[in-house]
């Protein structure tokens, strides 16, 4: 019998709560039915086990991060769409570590859940479009794509784990970093003798 109050969305953000709080690694049933003020018998009527819920995080997550994207970015092109894209993806990281966490790990995902999620789908669009109005076509739209996550990525994950102890303020290398993005996407090289 299904308890009173809870359903898989429900379920779904308390795990992301506890995620954001220890860290995604420490999510259990056992912790999120305590959130929750339920036995842990009770979790697997909304969720098949652990696994289940990861995957469930991480579209949350994904579609929250990209909501906050699009806001972020509508009406806005060039230099402006990249700092907006990147800022609300640098403070969804920081904000919701966890959950962040969820949207970059090698989580497997029920395939049905992942094909009616919009956020994953979304975002792809985001980014893409953002990228053409540099003028950029496949391949170069998916290198590009590449290098912006590695360095957005790469920047939160240091920042988070203590990485930037140099005096000289992360914000600063932040807005430096996105200059730099910005000038080689409006310079991209093109591609030379590259196998087909």
């Amino acid at each position: 019998m299904a308890r009173a109050g809870l359903t898989v969305e429900r379920v779904t953000v308390a795990g992301a709560e506890v995620a954001d709080e220890v860290g995604l690694d420490q999510v259990s049933m056992s912790r999120v039915a305590r959130r929750l003020g339920v036995k842990d018998a009770s979790l697997y009527t909304y969720v098949r086990g652990l696994e289940d819920l990861r995957g469930r995080i991480a579209l949350l997550a994904a579609d929250e991060k990209t909501i906050r994207i699009a806001e972020a970015t509508a009406g806005r092109s060039g230099k402006d769409a990249l700092v907006a894209f990147a800022d609300a993806w640098r403070e969804y990281a920081h904000r919701y570590p966890g959950r962040y966490a969820a949207t970059q790990a090698s989580i497997r995902i029920d395939p049905e859940l992942a094909a009616a999620a919009p956020g994953p789908r979304r975002a792809v669009e985001l980014t893409y479009n953002m990228l053409r109005g540099y003028g950029l076509a496949e391949p170069d739209l998916t290198d590009a794509v590449r290098l912006l996550r590695s360095t957005f990525h790469g920047f939160v994950a240091l920042e988070a784990a203590g990485g930037f102890a140099h005096r000289r303020a992360p914000q600063r290398s932040w807005l430096r970093a996105l200059d730099a993005l910005h000038v080689l996407l409006e310079h991209w090289p093109p591609l030379e003798g590259e196998p087909s």
